[in-house]
């Protein structure tokens, strides 16, 4: 064998080696990258998971667009992690929660399995659910703040993770002050999971988002305004409190 012979084998064996170990580097990293995101969102391979959706007011058995948008953001996330997905009505989810990963879409005006977290789960949010017209209606109570909508301007949202104990598959809540609200907080959750899941890893967080400009932009320009786990987890005080109106 000549020199340039030997040469030319060893570059070919190198160059097999190198591909070799660049999948084997990419494969490692794609792997990795699927079991944090299946452990963030309680997502194991095969496993089950309950999409619950409201019904659009005055009108059985539809839901709103936005919302329908929402379930389409979901629905890949769930794909993603190689999971199945279950849609239910609200009002027809009888059952506990901690066996399968639940994403719960809707307001508790409209979503009572919405207003059953949000009592069990987060003590400390209170949601004006008044339907008379009004500047607090939709408004959240958090603590001791309030945060009132300005339609198609100025709209919040929270985006929960929580769960009931250490074993238990995790509940997502997107409660919108409206429904375009919603979308934009899944959509906030498809872009942010896993920066989410560096921070919080599989512990509960909710965070208050601001929608800004929708009327303009829809659901894509999205403001965080603070994580408020800690209040939204307290138990709701018993006196009277200030309030004060954030736009």
């Amino acid at each position: 064998m000549t020199d340039d012979v030997r040469n030319l084998v060893l570059g070919v064996l190198a160059a097999g080696i190198s591909a070799a170990l660049g999948w084997l580097a990419r494969t490692y990293l794609w792997k990795r990258r699927l079991h944090r995101k299946q452990a963030f969102f309680g997502l194991p391979g095969n496993s089950e998971s309950l999409l619950v959706v409201n019904r659009e007011a005055g009108r059985d058995g539809s839901v709103h667009r936005f919302d329908v948008f929402a379930l389409i953001e979901l629905s890949a996330l769930i794909k993603g992690c190689g999971a199945n997905a279950q849609i239910v009505w609200h009002d027809i989810a009888q059952q506990g929660f901690g066996e399968r990963t639940e994403f719960c879409v809707g307001g508790p005006f409209s979503n009572r399995r919405m207003a059953a977290h949000l009592h069990s789960l987060l003590p400390g949010v209170k949601v004006n659910t008044d339907p008379e017209p009004g500047p607090d209606q939709g408004a959240f109570q958090i603590g001791s703040e309030r945060y009132r909508m300005e339609p198609g301007v100025a709209e919040y949202v929270m985006l929960a993770r929580l769960t009931a104990g250490q074993d238990a598959r995790p509940v997502f809540l997107f409660c919108g002050q409206r429904a375009i609200t919603n979308q934009a907080a899944t959509r906030y959750l498809a872009r942010n999971h896993e920066k989410l899941a560096r921070k919080h890893g599989t512990d509960s967080f909710c965070l208050l988002l601001k929608v800004v400009n929708s009327s303009a932009y829809g659901p894509d320009v999205v403001e965080l305004v603070a994580d408020v786990t800690r209040t939204a987890q307290a138990p709701a005080p018993t006196g009277r409190s200030s309030h004060r109106a954030a736009t």
